[in-house]
C-alpha cells in the first residue's frame, strides 16, 4: 500500500477479477468475430496483465490467442514535467502492424481520461488502425476529457480524492481491486 494511504474497501477479489475478465472477453469476441485482425494493447503498467488475461480468455473461447502489444505512454503524457525530472521511458512492443486492425486498448482504471488520450496519441504514431476500442477493468468516473470505454469490467463510485488500486499477480504478487483514502 502506498505510504500515506489506508484501505477503505475492497471492490474485487481475485475470483471476481477472473469473472469480470471472462465476461469482457466474451463481449470482445462478440464485437469482433474472429481474432485474426484483433490486437490487444496494454498500457503500461497494469494494462499489460489485464490485456494478457483478456487474450488468454479469448483464446479459451475461440481457440486462437489474439496478438498482444505493450504501450508505454510516458512521453505522451500532458503532465510529463510534473512526474519526474528524468522520466523513465520503457519499451513499447507491438508484435504486428496496427494498420487496418481492430486495436483494443486495455487499461486497469479509467479516471480522468488523460491516460487514454496519451495512449491514443502513442498508438497513432505506429499506424492507422481500422478501429480502436477501449477495455477497462474499472471505470471510476470523474472524466476531464470526453473519453468512454467500450468494454467496462465494473463501474465504481469514488470521490475524486480517493485512489483505486489494482493488483495483478504478475506485477504485485496478489490480485484484487481496492479503494484507498488518504491517511487522516
Amino acid at each position: 500500500m502506498p505510504e500515506g494511504w489506508v484501505h477503505q474497501r475492497t471492490v474485487l477479489d481475485a475470483g471476481q477479477i477472473r469473472d469480470v475478465v471472462r465476461r469482457l472477453a466474451a463481449e470482445i469476441v462478440d464485437s469482433n468475430p474472429g481474432v485474426d485482425d484483433l490486437l490487444l494493447v496494454g498500457i503500461r503498467t497494469r494494462g499489460v496483465p489485464f490485456a494478457e488475461a483478456l487474450a488468454d480468455e479469448v483464446a479459451s473461447r475461440v481457440g486462437r490467442r489474439p496478438a498482444i502489444g505493450v504501450l508505454d505512454i510516458t512521453l505522451y503524457r500532458d503532465d510529463l514535467s510534473t512526474i519526474a525530472p528524468q522520466p523513465l521511458v520503457k519499451e513499447t512492443r507491438l508484435p504486428v502492424a496496427i494498420d487496418d486492425r481492430t486495436v483494443v486498448l486495455c487499461d486497469d482504471v479509467l479516471f480522468s481520461g488523460r491516460t487514454v488520450r496519451a495512449g491514443l496519441g502513442a498508438l497513432i504514431d505506429f499506424g492507422r488502425p481500422r478501429r480502436v476500442e477501449l477495455a477497462v477493468l474499472i471505470d471510476r468516473g470523474h472524466r476531464e476529457l470526453p473519453i468512454q470505454a467500450d468494454f467496462i469490467g465494473q463501474r465504481v463510485e469514488t470521490a475524486p480524492e480517493e485512489r483505486v488500486e489494482v493488483h495483478f499477480a504478475s506485477t504485485d504478487g496478489d490480485e484484487g481491486v481496492e479503494i484507498l483514502a488518504r491517511d487522516p
